[in-house]
């Protein structure tokens, strides 16, 4: 279906993807025979983080498909911090590709989705056409940032700590009564929008995905430094001016990390939630990375 002006006109469409195991739910826009790209969320968002981005993907006549990740969707929440390695989170976007045919894609990332997606280019270069990183430097910028002395991403990233302790994030971000009043804070202070912080809350609210999201980071040390290839695939890194958690320094590190052709976008006071906060830009820089 297309506007009076020959503008395609989609909308969201919201579905579950049974892959490796678990049923994941997914958020999609787009004809289903566009060129196909997947889109990972960060914490603690889902796949409503990309909602703009869907649709400026979709009438553009790209498939674009977000999946809410393992912890966030109901049906993909195993129990144990075990279950959350980075082995496992590339596991299954090797799987939900698998399952919606996509032998080749676009791959987009945002914070903890960054993570994974610069560690899936690197492991699946066969795989990933085009990567696209919002926020996240290269993990092993960001180690060598934290273990090298940065004492700017040091102190941004003193957080980690905290999340990665049993139990105690939980109780802080949720509160006794379970309201999530510390989680409304945290992401109002950091510049997400109340309507979004909310539906975020009242996600990360249902019994156990906080801890499960917050497993991300009890299974993985960002910290250490890490064994990982060249990323060969044409990769844009978009990070911003007024990102609380994450500095300049790993930012501009980024570039010795990719073999391919790489380009750096730097969005002046935007905050650490790009995708929401400034997805005019976003977009219009995606969807050039992409042509």
């Amino acid at each position: 279906m297309t506007s009076g002006e020959g503008k395609a006109v989609v909308d969201i469409t919201k579905d579950e993807l049974e892959a490796n195991g678990w049923t994941f739910s997914v958020r999609s826009a787009g004809p289903e025979d566009g060129r196909p790209v997947i889109l990972l969320h960060g914490f603690p968002q889902t796949s409503r983080a990309f909602s703009n981005q869907l649709l400026a993907l979709g009438e553009a006549g790209f498939r674009a498909v977000a999946p809410d990740q393992r912890g966030y969707s109901a049906g993909a929440r195993p129990i144990g911090v075990e279950h959350y390695q980075v082995a496992d989170l590339i596991a299954d976007v090797d799987a939900m590709a698998d399952a919606l045919g996509m032998d080749t894609f676009d791959l987009v990332g945002h914070d903890w989705g960054g993570i994974v997606a610069w560690r899936y280019a690197a492991a699946r270069p066969q795989r990933v056409r085009t990567l696209t990183s919002v926020s996240t430097p290269h993990p092993g910028a960001l180690a060598d940032a934290l273990s090298g002395g940065d004492p700017d991403q040091a102190e941004r990233s003193s957080y980690l700590s905290l999340f990665r302790e049993p139990d105690v994030p939980e109780q802080l971000l949720l509160g006794e009564d379970g309201a999530g009043e510390g989680f409304r804070q945290m992401m109002s202070t950091t510049g997400l929008g109340e309507e979004l912080g909310n539906y975020y809350v009242d996600v990360l609210s249902q019994p156990g995905a906080l801890t499960a999201a917050l497993n991300w980071y009890r299974a993985t040390d960002l910290a250490v430094p890490i064994d990982i290839g060249p990323v060969i695939s044409p990769t844009m890194y978009v990070w911003s001016t007024h990102d609380i958690a994450l500095g300049r320094t790993a930012a501009e590190a980024t570039a010795g990390w990719v073999e391919g052709s790489y380009r750096f976008e730097v969005l002046e006071g935007v905050s650490h939630w790009i995708p929401e906060a400034a997805p005019d830009q976003l977009n219009r820089l995606l969807l050039d990375h992409l042509g």
